[in-house]
């Protein structure tokens, strides 16, 4: 039987997660590798190159996972990592709200985090330990 809340949880995930995914899709084909790591060096980021395959990579995956309900824990975590980097690099300076503020990479950080240790009962994660238990059985 479906619960309310693992609808909700899998909703929460999808929405979360689609915005990681353009975000993610967006640094590799709009600005590319290149040009993210030019952006993040002019936003004073550490290893600007790095840092751009880090950010794309976990925010493509990462989102994509938590879409899929897969690896949610580890998702959960690097897609937090990711958003408190932006938030303690680029945005605290500029306030919680208003041009640059850290409101979007705050609530979408907090939010993988709690997906990723409670993203419901709909996941493939849960599909694979049932598939998992039945083959040890």
């Amino acid at each position: 039987m479906v619960r309310v809340s693992d609808v909700a949880a899998l909703l929460g995930r999808i929405g979360v997660g689609v915005v990681f995914v353009a975000h993610g899709w967006q640094k590799f084909t709009e600005w590319g590798p290149a040009g993210t790591a030019q952006a993040f060096e002019g936003m004073g980021v550490p290893l600007p190159a790095v840092s751009a395959w880090f950010a794309a990579l976990v925010e493509l995956v990462g989102g994509a996972l938590l879409i899929a309900g897969a690896a949610l824990p580890v998702a959960g975590v690097l897609l937090f990592v990711d958003m408190m980097g932006a938030l303690l690099i680029v945005h605290l300076p500029n306030g919680l709200l208003g041009q640059g503020g850290f409101e979007l990479v705050l609530a979408l950080g907090v939010a993988a985090l709690a997906l990723g240790f409670n993203g419901g009962a709909l996941t493939l994660d849960r599909v694979l330990r049932r598939k998992t238990a039945t083959a040890d059985a």
